[in-house]
Parts: structure tokens; C-alpha cells; sequence
């Protein structure tokens, strides 16, 4: 194809694409955007308190640890009832091989919807005591005993926390809202280094740069990431999980046309050029790094960065993940030996600072994630 032709197919697609999008007002673009508005709302909204049916504490608890985060929306994770508590084991159906060969995101996912059950559990009157067994299961036994009910800030902020994939205002956090995310994000093993100067952010901006572009040079990374996108309200809604386009500012458009427009627009450079300017936007950038390289830690720093998430959305601070400097296998040791933790993993890398809610994702019913 000549240059030409490049430029003239992308002109007709990006055409195309305004256009589908301008239909978005009529009825069947209003009635879309309607029902995902409609289980926005119903999916993430605080529940009732005080329950006195056990059985529907359970399913409560269960329905606050599916709003935490997992990687690419996979909600990668199967619960169960047990006589006194709730269990959490991995769903390997729904992994993520390319961009997570070795399930590190799937258990640090299964940290955070932990982390989120816990706090759900405090606000319904239920010490949670989470054990991890690292058999072939791999599961996560919570047990729930009662107590009084404490209704922390971090639970409240649940239903509000979200990866917020934005530019933010580019001003500094207090120092006092530092040391209180750095409290919530260390923990057990747990280190989380706060980034906050402009040369230390460039530096880290560079590794996303070169982790980005070796991920996007990755036919089996872009395959599984155009897999997981939703393209536009109808799909979002259909299967409540994934990239819904809209939660990322792009552009809703169907299915057929978004994977044409992903194949000739989504490039590395494009990609790239945005990192640049989330990355400068931003107050800091947190890294956790932890004391070993194994399920359980893996699982401990999903419940750091959840907590660290929630206090930063009770204190009106966005977040989002930019993993690229860990999720490449090449790259990791580098930026170890530039954070200068020895032999210790960089686990997550995120930006954090003031900006606007984007759209939200969804989550897929609670019976689908029952064992």
C-alpha cells in the first residue's frame, strides 16, 4: 500500500467513524448509551449495611471485590461460600498469557478484590481474616467474624475508585497526602517508592516508552489487547467486562470498524505520544516493589496498591496503571537497578494526581463469578 492509499483509507475509516458516531443520537445510539449509563449505576453504587442473612452478606462482600481492578478488565477471579467466610481462587479461563506470561497481574488482581472484601466486611460488622494456600488452587480463604461495624474512608471510596486513563492537572500533592498514600501503600513485605520529582518521572517515562514500544512490536500483546476491547456501549453492556473504548477517551464505534481503526491507528508512537503527556500531567508516579517474587506477594501487593487506590480516591486523587517497565521480562532488572532495590521485583508502576472521572467499565454478574 502507498502512502497515498494509507493516507486515503485512514481518511475514509476516521470519516466512517464520525459519522457511526453522529448516529449515536438517534434512537438506537441513545437507547445503547442508556443501558450502559443504566448498569454504570447499578454496578458500582454502595449496597445495604447491617444485613442480618448471612448467605446475603456473602454475596454483598463478593459484589464489592468485583469492583477492584484487574488486568485488562479480565475480572480473572472465581468466588465461593464457605461455612464462616468467602474464598478467592484464580479463573485461568480468563488470564492474560501475552502481556502476563506468568500470572503476576492475576494474583495481584485477586489481592485487590481481597483487600476490597475486607473493608466491605468491616462495614457490615465482620473481621476478615484472609489465608493464602498456594497449592494448585491456589486459594484465598477469607474468614469472617463478627464485630463491630466500622465503615472506614477506604470502604466508602469503593464505588468511586476507578483507573482513571486521563491527563491530570499537574499539580503536586501536600506532603501530608503523600505520606498518607505511602502509609496506605506499604505493607507486609510492601515497599511503595513515591516518584515525585520531574527528572526521576522522566526517567520512569522513558522505560514506559521502551516497554510500550517492545509490547507493541508484539504481535501476540496487540492480539490479546484488541480481544479485550469493547468498542462501543451495546458490546460494554453485552459482556460487562474487557477495555470498554469510552473508559480510555477513545472513540465508540462498532466492533468491526473499531478493530479496523485499532490496526491502522494504534501504533507505537500514537501510543507513546500519549504516555508523554498522562506521564507529565501527573503529580508522581508510585512504584511497588516487593520482598519476593512468589503468589503470595504477588498477592499482598494487589492489597497494597488497592488501598493505596482507595485512600487516594477518599482524598480526590485519580491513578492508573502504567505497567510497561514491569510487564517486559527484558526491561524489569533494568528498572530495578534504576529504583536501586537490589534484587527485590518491581511489581506495579502507577501515576497518580487531580483530574476529571472518565467513564466507567463494568463487571460481570455475580453468578458468573461463583464457583
Amino acid at each position: 500500500m502507498t502512502r497515498r492509499q494509507l493516507l486515503l483509507t485512514g481518511s475514509t475509516l476516521a470519516t466512517s467513524a464520525l459519522a457511526l458516531q453522529g448516529c449515536t443520537a438517534g434512537v438506537y445510539g441513545a437507547a445503547d448509551r442508556a443501558a450502559y449509563e443504566a448498569a454504570v449505576r447499578d454496578t458500582w453504587r454502595h449496597g445495604k449495611r447491617g444485613l442480618a442473612d448471612f448467605a446475603a452478606v456473602q454475596r454483598e462482600l463478593v459484589r464489592y471485590a468485583t469492583l477492584a481492578p484487574s488486568s485488562h478488565n479480565t475480572q480473572c477471579w472465581l468466588f465461593a461460600f464457605q461455612r464462616r467466610g468467602v474464598s478467592i481462587r484464580p479463573d485461568f479461563a480468563r488470564r492474560c498469557p501475552a502481556v502476563d506470561p506468568d500470572d503476576h497481574h492475576l494474583f495481584v488482581s485477586l489481592g485487590c478484590a481481597a483487600e476490597n472484601l475486607v473493608q466491605a466486611a468491616a462495614a457490615q460488622g465482620y473481621h476478615a481474616e484472609a489465608v493464602f494456600d498456594d497449592k494448585p488452587d491456589a486459594a484465598l480463604s477469607i474468614a469472617l467474624t463478627p464485630t463491630k461495624a466500622i465503615a472506614t474512608p477506604l470502604f466508602e471510596a469503593i464505588p468511586s475508585r476507578q483507573c482513571t486513563r486521563g491527563e491530570y492537572d499537574r499539580q503536586p500533592l501536600t506532603q501530608y497526602e503523600l505520606r498518607l498514600l505511602e502509609a496506605a501503600g506499604s505493607d507486609g513485605g510492601i515497599q511503595l517508592l513515591l516518584l515525585t520529582d520531574k527528572a526521576a518521572m522522566e526517567q520512569t517515562l522513558d522505560y514506559i516508552v521502551q516497554g510500550n514500544t517492545a509490547q507493541m512490536q508484539d504481535a501476540a500483546f496487540t492480539a490479546e489487547l484488541k480481544q479485550w476491547i469493547r468498542f462501543d456501549d451495546a458490546e460494554a453492556v453485552h459482556e460487562r467486562d474487557g477495555l470498554f473504548a469510552r473508559a480510555s477517551g477513545s472513540m465508540v464505534v462498532p466492533r468491526w470498524l473499531g478493530r479496523r481503526l485499532f490496526e491502522r491507528f494504534f501504533t507505537a508512537k500514537s501510543e507513546n505520544d500519549k504516555y508523554a503527556r498522562q506521564v507529565r500531567s501527573s503529580a508522581g508516579i508510585a512504584v511497588f516493589v516487593s520482598a519476593g517474587n512468589d503468589r503470595a506477594h504477588w498477592l499482598q501487593v494487589g492489597r497494597c496498591y488497592q488501598r493505596f487506590a482507595l485512600q487516594a480516591t477518599a482524598l480526590g486523587i485519580r491513578n492508573a496503571f502504567l505497567n510497561q517497565p514491569v510487564e517486559v521480562a527484558s526491561l524489569r532488572p533494568q528498572f530495578a537497578r534504576y529504583l536501586d532495590v537490589g534484587d527485590r521485583r518491581p511489581d506495579l508502576v502507577v501515576r497518580f494526581g487531580r483530574g476529571p472521572e472518565m467513564p466507567r467499565s463494568l463487571r460481570r454478574p455475580l453468578e458468573e463469578v461463583l464457583a
